[in-house]
């Protein structure tokens, strides 16, 4: 596969996150999550749903973060084998396919 066939997914664990951060109505963070539901789409993202699979992962991770849903990121890229980026220091501290950015 060359770089540019690379299928790009989004997490609905991303989005739930951002709709629960808007809902603490915190003054710093203001994120349309339909809008950018919408632009990942039209921009050839694919949605990735959260399985079953995916939150039994979770128990098998070691304790580094607490943040569930950064632990659900991590659960979905090593099960689906995906290469997970992610800005947040603790996330990178994981094993597996994850780069930090």
């Amino acid at each position: 596969m060359k770089a540019h066939d690379n299928i790009l997914y989004f997490s609905a664990a991303s989005i739930w996150e951002i709709v629960i951060k808007n809902g603490s109505q915190l003054p710093d963070f203001n994120v349309d999550a339909h809008l950018l539901r919408r632009g990942l789409i039209e921009n050839g993202y694919r949605e990735l749903p959260i399985t079953t699979q995916h939150t039994l992962g979770v128990a098998h991770l070691p304790p580094i973060h607490r943040d569930p849903f950064d632990r659900i990121l991590v659960a979905q890229a090593e099960f689906e084998g995906f290469l997970l980026l992610k800005m947040d220091d603790l996330v990178g501290q994981y094993p597996g396919p994850i780069r930090q950015v």
